[in-house]
């Protein structure tokens, strides 16, 4: 199977260099790049301006983190026979928002929108999640596309890092299929379950006074302390014995932002923080809401008894998703990552949330599988080896062969 490396390469380096942050109109441009190369590989392109005002009044909406004014649509679809209606018989997706590279004099010599080469290895914002698989994606087209004799389709989407409106669009327009392969990285696994997750913000009120006269002031730091030492015992309980095919402690509790005080010898009266409640699998975002917002107001305080925290619910809202027990699909994609000669891979679940929930509430039967590991994306100096981007577009190919030649 001729996979071109150096066509890998130079797709990686494009879509590296938009700088495709959400929200910016970097996110929009390189949906363009994906339309324009789809349609030079042969597909038939929908692209197509999103609908943001009635996406966002949609009741299944997933939530957005960032402020977006545009967003595109792009779906690239294989249809040998122009009167074949049947809906693809593949799905491969793959979103290509980034997250922010952090100081970039912290990357090591080199320029996060470059793609750098170095000991059998890329770098650059976005390689490994999920750039990387999405040049894989367009190695196997461009690899087999031409042999191909059942639709396929190619999504790529925006929005996937702050809810998944993207999928969520392509979705409600119509662009279905049979199977779904989204190529996330998994570090050699296939990905075949997702916890959920919601974002939750909590808002603090303490006493301010001066700095020296701090014992007669109420600090919402140190009341911080003691919300955040409920949430982590609440995280332990939530995560004894874990079903299979999760690991240990896959719906974690994390705090990623805190922000309290305004003057350095003032004893600060107002702390917020913002953080991620990981959602259990067949748990509603009421029940998990609901548990949440119990256990801070049971937290026996006389403070914040009369003072309770205050938490809202912004940003994506990630349900959890599985394939469904029993299907085929796990054993087709784990057949042809051995058949291209690497280790058979396991059926695992992961702690975060992505598109897969989307496609699964949808009735299409979905995995994860694609090049790098969870750990590298959104670190600084992200990467992925060469070897493993090549070995995803490999697979992919052989699948698009054994269910669409």
């Amino acid at each position: 199977m001729d996979i071109d490396v150096d066509l890998i390469r130079r797709d990686l380096a494009q879509l590296v260099s938009y700088d495709s942050i959400g929200g910016s109109q970097s996110e929009a441009a390189v949906q363009r790049w994906s339309a324009a190369t789809l349609q030079g590989l042969g597909l038939e392109v929908d692209l197509w301006p999103l609908d943001l005002e009635a996406l966002r009044a949609d009741p299944e909406y997933p939530g957005e983190e960032v402020e977006r004014e545009e967003a595109w649509g792009c779906v690239g679809t294989w249809r040998p026979d122009p009167a074949d209606d049947r809906p693809p018989r593949l799905i491969l997706n793959g979103h290509l928002d980034v997250v922010p590279p952090g100081d970039p004099e912290w990357w090591t010599g080199h320029d996060p929108w470059y793609l750098h080469e170095d000991d059998d290895t890329w770098y650059g914002r976005g390689v490994c999640d999920m750039k990387g698989g999405v040049a894989a994606i367009l190695a196997a087209v461009r690899a087999v596309g031409e042999q191909l004799t059942r639709p396929f389709a190619v999504h790529t989407v925006i929005g996937e890092e702050d809810g998944g409106l993207g999928t969520f669009a392509t979705l409600q327009r119509g662009h279905t299929g049979e199977v779904c392969l989204i190529a996330e990285p998994t570090d050699g696994n296939i990905v075949a379950a997702n916890a959920g997750a919601l974002t939750f913000r909590l808002e603090i009120r303490g006493r301010a006074t001066h700095g020296s006269m701090a014992g007669r002031g109420l600090s919402a730091l140190d009341l911080f302390e003691r919300v955040n030492a409920e949430l982590h015992a609440l995280d332990v309980r939530r995560n004894v014995d874990p079903p299979a095919p999760f690991g240990s402690r896959p719906w974690p509790i994390s705090i990623g932002i805190v922000h309290a005080g305004d003057w350095a010898s003032t004893v600060p009266d107002l702390l917020v923080a913002e953080g991620r409640f990981g959602v259990r699998p067949g748990e509603s975002f009421d029940e998990a809401t609901g548990l949440f917002e119990h256990t801070l107001a049971a937290i026996d305080e006389p403070w914040l008894r009369e003072h309770p925290v205050q938490v809202t619910w912004p940003g994506g809202r990630f349900a959890a998703g599985s394939l469904p027990d029993g299907h085929g699909f796990g054993q087709q994609v784990a057949d042809a990552v051995a058949a291209v000669g690497a280790k058979r891979p396991d059926l695992v679940g992961a702690p975060y949330g992505s598109d897969l929930r989307q496609y699964a509430a949808h009735g299409i039967a979905t995995l994860q599988f694609g090049p790098g590991r969870i750990e590298q994306a959104h670190a600084v100096d992200e990467f992925v080896p060469i070897e493993e981007v090549v070995r995803s577009a490999q697979t992919y190919a052989r699948l698009l062969l054994e269910l669409c030649g």
